[in-house]
């Protein structure tokens, strides 16, 4: 079982009292700022409160219990807003959570065959535009409760949420306006005291915002919205596991979205612990990560719960609080279970008002907007890439706009690549010997890669070909694919046909098992093959 090995057996090592005391203390940091993220993030998803508490209780547990990262705090996230709102939008609350168990399922299989680290692969571009894009959706989202419109359901698409908010402007309720606007304020000011206040640092300002807001409710009996009056409250307890209906007719219905949950899961969570592993100096394992995650994504719906990922907020909080194990994220999952369980009925009077104004803050701080800021600095593509996924993730989808991102920064790479290919003729100053031979005798080198985006650079060697012989050094060539080892076979056919001598030279490393196992070495002579040019030209002139 060593490929599934969880941070928590590596942390026991050495641990002691202060440092239970201190991962302790963190969980219920982090538990107690939990709390209102997770029910805005349901509500805002288009679930009940109690689904993202559920959530963070469960998911957070197994995650910090298999995780590969000994801080990191899982629950439910932002990013997840907007694609879980599209899906209860378009195939129910039902396949929702059957989306969401499929989708662990695909975290674990990525996790089991190491796939963890391709996740870094993904361009910086690509990873800004939807985190902006996705904060600026989130934002949309809330309007509805921020001003407290009256909308029987706002739409999961752009055009036509921006539509129903229009059409809705004139059932503006003051009371939740004014709510909201407090709340907003009051999270500005707590963080700006919080810089300048150290006994200030360890309390959440989300929880201050969100209690003043339910005092103001209960003692002014503001016509709002509420947990109560929408929800009916939050339940006193864990649900209990329920069976979710499976079929291969649904299992293909909802596959799409499965995948997309996965792949934005994965990315969120790993580059979560990235930033984690840059606070503490210590390195996670991205695939036992990616398992940890599909394991917890996998169970939770079978008790009411909705996708669950590494979270930046959360995690950093743990952090700064002191948390050093998976111990701290344990704890986290049991302090939100003994909130639910001796003070739900305290959750009635929470405004619905309070909790957009903290989803809007969320939305703000979760977006790179000094990037936008900077894009002067960047090359044309990066721009064209960052601008094209973020304007995509709004107007269209997700998935798509990842799909666009990755094919736009695709083609920028092999363009890039391909430029950084060349090839030169051998210099007469270098190689005197090859002068009185011009037009018999030709010689190349070629620099870079020899690719399917760079075999222009033999199609142009044969449109200078000598009479007699040529010479190619390939001694700094790094790679050759098999389009390139084609290109290269094309040009030994066009110089046999010809009747040209073709010499290879300072074939190496992985162009030498791609020459051998592309048949090249079979096809030329022994005295055709040399280390490097001086001795291929030696050889051709001797």
């Amino acid at each position: 079982m060593r490929f599934f090995h969880p941070k928590l057996f590596d942390s026991f090592k050495g641990y002691n009292g202060a440092l239970l005391s201190k991962d302790v203390m963190a969980g219920i940091t982090v538990g107690v700022v939990a709390l209102p993220l997770a029910m805005a993030f349901a509500i805002a998803s288009g679930l009940k409160p109690e689904a993202g508490i559920f959530t963070a209780i469960i998911a957070g547990g197994l995650i910090s219990l298999l995780g590969g990262s000994r801080v990191q705090i899982g629950g439910p996230a932002g990013a997840f807003i907007v694609i879980v709102y599209g899906i209860v939008d378009h195939y129910g609350v039902a396949n929702l959570l059957l989306a969401t168990a499929m989708s662990g399922i695909f975290l674990f299989l990525m996790g089991l065959f190491r796939l963890g680290t391709l996740v870094r692969f993904i361009p910086v571009a690509v990873i800004i535009g939807f985190t902006n894009g996705i904060a600026v959706l989130i934002g949309i989202s809330q309007i509805k409760e921020f001003f407290g419109l009256q909308i029987t359901k706002m739409p999961a698409e752009f055009f036509q949420a921006v539509q129903t908010v229009y059409a809705a402007s004139d059932t503006v309720n003051p009371s939740a306006l004014m709510l909201s606007i407090v709340s907003l304020a009051l999270l500005i000011a707590w963080k700006i005291f919080q810089k300048n206040l150290a006994y200030l640092s360890h309390i959440p300002g989300t929880v201050v915002a969100m209690a003043a807001a339910t005092l103001l409710t209960s003692v002014l009996n503001l016509p709002v919205d509420t947990i109560g009056s929408r929800f009916g409250g939050i339940p006193s307890g864990l649900p209990s596991f329920e069976w979710i209906p499976i079929s291969w007719g649904t299992a293909q219905f909802v596959i799409a979205p499965a995948i997309t949950l996965a792949l934005l899961g994965a990315i969120e969570s790993l580059l979560c612990a990235r930033v984690a592993d840059g606070l503490i100096h210590d390195r996670h394992d991205s695939n036992q990560e990616l398992m940890a995650q599909g394991i917890a994504n996998l169970v939770t719906p079978f008790f009411g719960g909705m996708p669950a990922t590494g979270t930046i907020a959360r995690t950093v909080t743990n952090i700064q609080s002191g948390g050093r194990t998976p111990v701290a994220g344990i704890a986290h999952s049991l302090t939100l279970l003994l909130i639910i369980l001796f003070g739900a009925p305290l959750a009635k009077n929470i405004p619905l008002a309070s909790l957009a104004a903290i989803l809007m803050f969320v939305a703000w701080n979760m977006g790179e907007w000094k990037k936008f800021v900077d894009l002067k600095q960047f090359r044309l593509p990066y721009r064209i890439t960052m601008l094209s996924v973020f304007f995509l993730t709004i107007i269209l989808d997700l998935t798509v706009a990842i799909q666009v991102g990755l094919l736009l920064a695709f083609i920028t790479f092999i363009y890039r690549i391909s430029s950084l290919s060349r090839y030169e003729v051998a210099s007469a100053i270098d190689f005197p010997e090859l002068q009185p031979h011009q037009g018999r005798i030709s010689a190349f080198r070629i620099y870079g890669a020899i690719f399917f985006g760079a075999v222009k650079i033999l199609e142009s060697i044969e449109n200078e070909l000598p009479t007699q012989t040529l010479l190619l050094d390939l001694k700094n060539v790094i790679y050759i694919d098999v389009s390139g080892m084609d290109a290269i076979l094309e040009l030994e056919e066009v110089c046999k046909a010809q009747d040209i001598t073709l010499i290879i030279c300072g074939l190496a490393h992985q162009p030498y098992e791609m020459a051998a196992r592309g048949g090249l070495l079979e096809r030329l002579p022994k005295d055709c093959i040399y280390s490097d040019l001086q001795q291929g030209i030696a050889a051709t002139l001797s």
